[in-house]
């Protein structure tokens, strides 16, 4: 064995598994707390890493995992640990270049702690960058930003941007990067406290509030006073009323990457009106999955590394205590609750 932490492990950990697929909304009732055995230090196979999660990221890909539907990936099967993105420490490994005491992001689960191939492991840099900051701004929803704004929306200086759920994990960077392409950005949000942290705090030119519109006539006004140029590049976060508002400000052969339509998820799905829009402008579409790009991640998360290494990359974090608050940190994250990245401290 190549290490372990000189310490006394607990006998038993928790975790939480979904009990239950959702019918429409999520609701607490659809996961379940238990306490299992921990897995022995000594016991390791080699390969195998022992984890302590520090942290773990709360996601909108989560809701449409929950689902039975055909999707991109399979679905979260019930009775198992709820899937998810940590970040924690090594206490064991018997695997090659991890060693006790390393920092670690993972796809560990909901869970405490756990034992999982080293490979899939990546090891990072928790002194020049917080450890939480690997699970935001330089992990998924980063790279998920980068690749947007650089290999589908190609964005460059004078072009006009608008992305939606603007003060999220995805959208926030999204804004920033583009802002340092030179583009002219403009976010969409739910409240004023997030219109004004994008505009104040990230430095996008200016922000709608989509609450203040109950329709989409008015959404659509909103959104062509702050763009009266018209939109180049779109990255849309939500999908239905706000993807509609945004689709009638297209310019001629705009680019859209569609990344996500979390108002799908509670109900908020709806036919389109301005989809005509996509051929009048000959507008270019393109939806994506993140983890299906491999080949961009080193470089992605490089840049994106320095960035907020150096404080050009802002990343706000709302911040969730326990293992046991997860289910109400993804309810309360897909009802736009969250400023920034979600994500819930199990330990320090």
């Amino acid at each position: 064995m190549h290490g372990l932490y000189r310490l006394t492990m607990p006998a038993t950990c928790q975790r939480i598994v979904l009990a239950s697929r959702p019918r429409g909304t999520i609701t607490p009732e659809n996961f379940r707390l238990e306490t299992i055995v921990q897995p022995a230090a000594d016991s390791l196979l080699e390969g195998e890493v022992l984890v302590k999660n520090r942290y773990l990221s709360i996601d909108p890909y989560m809701r449409g995992r929950m689902s039975a539907a055909k999707s991109y990936a399979p679905a979260q099967q019930l009775d198992q640990t709820m899937v998810g993105e940590t970040a924690g420490t090594v206490l064991a490994s018997r695997f090659d270049g991890i060693r006790p005491g390393d920092q670690v992001v993972g796809r560990l689960g909901w869970t405490e702690m756990g034992v999982v191939p080293g490979d899939i492991l990546r090891r990072v840099d928790a002194d020049t960058i917080p450890l939480s900051n690997y699970l935001g701004a330089v992990g998924m929803p980063g790279v998920t930003a980068w690749y947007g704004i650089n290999v589908i929306l190609h964005a460059q200086p004078g072009q006009t941007l608008v992305v939606s759920a603007a003060a999220g994990a995805v959208g926030s960077v999204v804004g920033q990067l583009a802002k340092r392409k030179g583009c002219r950005v403009v976010g969409i949000a739910g409240g004023e406290q997030k219109c004004r942290y994008v505009v104040e705090q990230l430095g996008f030119d200016g922000c709608i509030d989509y609450r203040q519109s109950e329709t989409l006539e008015a959404l659509q006004v909103s959104l062509q006073a702050a763009v009266p140029d018209g939109v180049d590049l779109l990255f849309e976060n939500v999908g239905s009323t706000i993807f509609d508002a945004s689709l009638a400000c297209l310019n001629p052969h705009a680019k859209i990457a569609l990344c996500g339509m979390v108002a799908a998820y509670y109900g908020g799905a709806a036919s389109l009106v301005n989809a005509g829009k996509l051929l009048t402008m000959r507008a270019t579409l393109q939806g994506f999955i993140i983890t299906e790009h491999p080949e961009i991640w080193p470089q992605a998360l490089e840049e994106l590394a320095e960035l907020v290494g150096s404080g050009l990359l802002q990343c706000h974090e709302t911040m969730t205590d326990g293992l046991a608050s997860a289910p109400m940190a993804l309810i309360g994250m897909l009802q736009g609750q969250n400023l920034g990245k979600q994500l819930i401290k199990l330990s320090d």
